[in-house]
């Protein structure tokens, strides 16, 4: 596998709280994107990268699996008692594991997860936020989501809530050619779908993906790692 991985403040915050996970040995990667508004943010994702990050790359697929999960729902808890009452510490999170021909990702949040097979790219997560709530209602477009003013809402995330920590998950084969995109939301919310295709299949992606969304003028941090998959 082959795999590029850039992280930036953006072009108008000081500083980052994204983070990201770029283990080729281990076939793990992940963005982890500081939960806005709230404090601490860096905090968290720097927990969640830091915690995979230390993965063992010798587990079979399924203890890697397994591994993921509980580290990420031991961070919840660490996060969740850390924060002063009435505060959240907490992060978005996208995790994708890549064995044997087959992917997983698992995700809380709107930091997202693409493939890119036969030039199409895909979207593979759902985020988990207040604007998709209402699309999925039918209260909204998808267009007219990603204008919307509270679009950086989130509805679930690493450290929030008084609930163990939830996962969505999808899974399936890995085909020649595939490319995988895992980003921040300011990615995704700065280039259009045609952009972020377009970019994804061009020598030092991630780079450029980065490039793209700061010459837009991107207002949030950007994240982007790519993973070409076989």
């Amino acid at each position: 596998m082959n795999e590029w991985a850039v992280t930036h403040p953006g072009a108008v915050r000081p500083h980052n709280e994204d983070a990201m996970v770029c283990r080729p040995d281990a076939g793990l990667y992940a963005v982890a994107d500081g939960a806005g508004g709230h404090q601490a943010g860096d905090v968290a994702s720097a927990m969640i990268a830091d915690t995979l990050a230390s993965l063992p790359a010798a587990l079979p697929p399924d203890q890697a699996l397994q591994q993921v999960r509980l580290r990420l729902a031991a961070v919840h808890d660490a996060l969740r008692e850390r924060a002063a009452p009435g505060s959240i510490i907490a992060s978005t999170v996208v995790v994708l594991l890549i064995r044997n021909g087959y992917f997983v990702c698992l995700w809380a949040g709107d930091s997202r997860a693409y493939r890119l097979r036969h030039g199409r790219l895909e979207a593979m997560t759902k985020d988990h936020s207040l604007v998709q709530d209402m699309v999925d209602r039918g209260a909204l477009t998808e267009e007219e989501a990603e204008r919307h003013p509270q679009a950086n809402i989130i509805t679930r995330a690493v450290g929030a809530g008084d609930d163990p920590l939830v996962l969505d998950k999808v899974t399936g084969p890995v085909e020649p050619g595939d490319r995988f995109l895992l980003c921040s939301d300011g990615l995704c919310k700065t280039l259009d779908r045609a952009t972020l295709a377009h970019l994804t299949i061009e020598p030092e992606p991630a780079e450029r993906l980065v490039a793209a969304a700061l010459a837009a003028g991107v207002r949030d941090n950007v994240t982007a790692v790519v993973v070409a998959g076989a």
